[in-house]
């Protein structure tokens, strides 16, 4: 019985593309089977030893990852059709028998190489939306404001976002006719007009995603909600957004 788990391989159909704007094709490749082998595992099988199934010798297939642990979100690629992170995608689960595990990079972001994606959008949107807290310069500002247990069970699932693109990939407002910011960084607005001292700058993040591609492009499909490995709440989070955004369109020259 150990001998025939030794001899089991797992098949795996990968679409590469040798660079940006390059053709897309597919190889096939069949790596020998570990316990508890993960995607990234069958990955680093074919990095050992780059040949096809049919025995072509081929270039390593490129990938990206860091963590291994479904933190940094870099490892994002979707794998038999879904959106995942491929570090926590464990073979035995996604394909029970040998196969095949079909991997695509992302559609939503140019292609660098095979599996990797360029990402710059989304950290490019986080720039538009003020992501981040002013600090009044660098000298020691002492303890920061005191934030409730309430407020604090409400922001923290907020701020497990990883930007790795799951819920843009699955978004169907996110494509080349649209111009919509995506689901993560309508939910950083929300989290940093939470915080105490980002309440400060509360009405310029709203005014950031007030205009065209901001919280009004939401198709309220809901796919994001389903695709997110850290289960942030980003339909409540894009309503909450949107009332806000709302009442100081309506309320906000009152604060001027």
């Amino acid at each position: 019985m150990a001998d025939d788990r030794r001899a089991r391989t797992i098949a795996l159909k990968i679409k590469r593309q040798d660079g940006p704007g390059q053709p897309g094709y597919w190889q096939e490749f069949a790596v020998p089977w570990h316990p508890r082998m993960n995607v990234i595992s069958a990955l680093m099988e074919i990095q050992k030893q780059p040949v096809t199934a049919s025995g072509q010798k081929v270039t390593p297939v490129v990938w990206e990852c860091v963590c291994l642990e479904e933190v940094c979100g870099s490892c994002t690629m979707r794998i038999n059709g879904r959106v995942r992170q491929s570090c926590s995608a464990l073979v035995d689960v996604i394909a029970p028998g040998d196969g095949p595990i079909v991997l695509e990079p992302m559609s939503k972001f140019p292609v660098v190489r095979d599996l990797v994606v360029d990402r710059s959008r989304m950290f490019e949107d986080l720039k538009r939306v003020k992501a981040w807290i002013n600090l009044d310069g660098s000298h020691e500002l002492g303890a920061g404001p005191r934030q409730s247990p309430e407020s604090q069970e409400q922001t923290y699932p907020l701020s497990r976002c990883m930007t790795c693109g799951c819920c843009l990939e699955a978004c169907p407002q996110v494509n080349p006719s649209s111009d919509f910011v995506g689901p993560a960084a309508i939910s950083q607005v929300r989290l940093f007009n939470l915080h105490p001292n980002g309440k400060m700058h509360a009405s310029e993040r709203l005014e950031a995603v007030m205009g065209e591609g901001g919280v009004e492009g939401c198709g309220k499909a809901q796919n994001c909600v389903e695709v997110c490995p850290k289960e942030i709440p980003l339909v409540d989070s894009i309503a909450s957004v949107g009332r806000d955004a709302t009442k100081h369109m309506l309320l906000g020259w009152l604060l001027k």
